[in-house]
């Protein structure tokens, strides 16, 4: 009966705490006192002192850590953790996944977890939905997804902030690129070359921006969008938006275009989309070709052809009956490059392609590769070998001297 009751009580509790951005031992005792109070009078459940105190302790411990993966987050080495239901802990280093030994105690111990971690966000997960996308106070990505959707029981993604790596030079000590591209993607981004960051899932292109993102002119009024609070940008004038999830009537929900037709409003330099994934593409693309520069955005494609041709689909998704190739003559036209990354099978990022969108050939865009990555040795369990490729100078090179922007030619050589 008092395990019953304590668990009512907890569960009463975190929902009191949810959405506070600092939660102290005061914070604890009250919504725990306020939870009692509101048990008692519409549950006819009384908790005694003795619960009262073992819930506000267990939440306070609680709140101090991980539980059993806090080695995991401690672990500089560890760049991302996966919890596949209370008895399997996976954790990539260096790129490799591998199985651990930790555990949790069962189902309600990982999704207390769970609740811990979503509370500063205010979201929530349940069986009314029973997923979530959100960041931790580090800058760390967060999934979780429940059962029924996750049949052996809750699943957990931590994609952790990197603090190690804080400069583009960070990213050529680890082989993402070569010197020369970061000299030339520096320029561009002082230069408001308007650019889009591709790759699969993992492959860096997040860190990327942020770390490109330095670059920007800190006079500059900068506006981020995203779904969850993911960029750390070093600017003081910045506008941070959020979507929103709907709520359990399905009402409320704000999407990523919403958000983005707000910001045309709202006189940004720069616009920095964390993900493009539905119709707000159209928006993207019409913000660049109206004269909206140094647009940064990422994108889930293979390849650069593969993220135009995606752009593509997904403007087309806007409804507004716009034929395929006006959509493509927008590309061309408001769309300058593309930041291809890919993670290598000895689990090292690379930018494999930065490639130039150069205007319209027949019906297509065409593109034209400025540096790639040339797999020269690729042997199992062994570190890949390659080169990085400088092709050609780009036909945008003349903007970077009109727009102060002093880049050596010879880094394209």
């Amino acid at each position: 009966m008092e395990s019953n009751i304590r668990q009512q009580l907890y569960d009463a509790v975190i929902d009191r705490l949810r959405g506070h951005a600092s939660i102290t031992p005061e914070t604890i005792r009250a919504a725990v006192a306020d939870a009692a109070e509101w048990l008692a009078l519409h549950k006819d459940v009384q908790a005694p002192p003795e619960v009262r105190r073992a819930v506000a302790d267990g939440i306070l411990t609680d709140m101090r850590g991980f539980g059993p993966i806090q080695v995991l987050m401690d672990d500089p080495e560890v760049t991302e953790i996966m919890v596949n239901g209370p008895q399997a802990v996976y954790a990539e280093r260096s790129g490799r996944k591998t199985l651990t030994g930790l555990r949790f105690r069962d189902e309600p111990d990982l999704r207390r977890m769970v609740e811990r971690l979503l509370m500063p966000s205010g979201r929530r997960v349940d069986e009314s939905l029973p997923y979530a996308d959100f960041a931790l106070d580090d800058g760390s990505r967060v999934h979780a997804i429940l059962p029924p959707l996750s049949m052996g029981g809750a699943t957990v993604t931590i994609r952790k902030f990197l603090k190690s790596l804080r400069t583009v030079r960070d990213l050529v000590r680890l082989g993402t690129l070569d010197d020369r591209m970061a000299d030339f993607l520096e320029g561009c981004i002082r230069a408001r070359i308007n650019i889009l960051f591709s790759g699969p899932t993992g492959s860096g292109k997040t860190t990327t921006v942020e770390i490109l993102s330095a670059c920007i002119d800190p006079q500059e009024r900068i506006i981020t969008i995203e779904d969850a609070p993911e960029l750390s940008l070093r600017q003081h004038h910045v506008v941070r938006l959020l979507t929103r999830p709907p709520n359990l009537e399905g009402q409320g929900e704000v999407t990523i275009r919403i958000l983005f037709k707000n910001t045309l409003r709202m006189r940004p330099t720069r616009i920095i989309l964390g993900e493009i994934r539905g119709e707000e593409a159209l928006d993207y693309l019409q913000a660049q070709t109206s004269g909206h520069r140094g647009c940064l955005a990422v994108i889930h494609a293979a390849s650069p052809g593969d993220a135009i041709a995606r752009l593509e689909t997904l403007a087309l998704y806007a409804g507004v009956n716009l034929p395929p190739w006006a959509v493509r003559q927008q590309i061309a036209s408001g769309l300058q490059l593309i930041v291809q990354h890919e993670q290598l099978g000895d689990g090292r990022r690379v930018i494999t392609h930065i490639t130039e969108v150069a205007g319209m050939a027949g019906s297509d865009v065409q593109s034209r590769d400025i540096f790639s990555f040339t797999v020269e040795e690729a042997l199992p369990g062994e570190a890949v070998r390659g080169r990085f490729v400088a092709h050609r100078v780009p036909d945008f090179y003349p903007l970077f001297r009109q727009r102060g922007v002093v880049l050596d030619e010879r880094v394209f050589t």
